[in-house]
């Protein structure tokens, strides 16, 4: 896919913004600031890739989702009535959308990683979960999550049981791996990082663009290719810029 970029027009990429965790109180705060920085983002902004996990927690039932977000998907909604362009990825937090946000908002959504051409530069944009070597029982939990069996049966139960009883488990799933994701893994065994050298040996790619870190990183992996984790939002509020020459990490309202 080929995004035209305009003179004087950026694209900004953000991901892991987990709204719903770990409480409403300070999700509904977080929530306010992604809010602004999606306006400030608007002032020269071509098109905004999210790139998963914007919620804790998300499913979509015939006729309910998940309370709350009130003020992103609103700004979602406004920013595309403006005609910016966005484009969203689904993380292993909020694997189960399925036509809100393309019915409502006006906003493709991708399961899988996607290819882009912007400005002459070559994107290579998803969440990153499931990606590279090891990690096989999630790999394995994700094929499970994303049956279509398992998504009806899950559909069958009452959303006030459902949605509780899946933020209960997202809780316990991030305790469980959040600090292992924060962990800084060095340049030869992060394993976004093999995966996109992987990609390199049959096709080449100026940037790589991934979540699900939850850690901003900015490595070479190629001659003149970098893969560029976005970090996330309950820590860091980075995300990442391009200019139509070059691409780079930021972090919103921190010096």
């Amino acid at each position: 896919m080929e995004i035209l970029l305009p003179p004087g027009k950026r694209v900004y990429f953000a991901s892991d913004f987990h709204l719903g965790a770990p409480n409403m109180e300070k999700s509904r705060d977080r929530e306010r600031l992604i809010v602004q920085f999606l306006d400030e983002a608007a002032k020269d902004a071509a098109h905004i890739f999210l790139v998963g996990d914007l919620f804790d927690f998300w499913f979509e039932y015939k006729h309910v989702i998940p309370k709350g977000y009130t003020r992103l998907l609103g700004k979602l909604a406004e920013l595309r009535d403006k005609g910016i362009g966005i484009t969203a990825f689904i993380g292993n937090h909020d694997m189960w959308m399925d036509g809100y946000f393309e019915e409502e908002l006006e906003i493709p959504v991708y399961f899988e990683p996607q290819q882009y051409t912007i400005s002459t530069k070559r994107f290579y944009i998803g969440h990153g979960d499931g990606l590279g070597p090891g990690d096989h029982g999630y790999k394995f939990l994700k094929k499970i999550f994303r049956n279509p069996v398992c998504r009806f049966l899950f559909s069958c139960i009452p959303p006030n049981w459902g949605i509780s009883m899946a933020n209960y488990w997202s809780r316990k799933s991030r305790a469980a791996t959040g600090s292992q994701l924060e962990q800084f893994l060095g340049d030869e065994n992060e394993w976004l990082a093999i995966y996109s050298r992987e990609i390199l040996q049959k096709e080449h790619f100026d940037y790589f663009i991934f979540g699900h870190r939850h850690l901003p990183l900015d490595l070479k992996v190629g001659g003149n290719s970098r893969y560029i984790n976005l970090g996330d939002w309950l820590n860091y509020n980075s995300y990442a810029v391009f200019d139509g020459n070059t691409t780079e990490l930021k972090y919103y309202g921190k010096p």
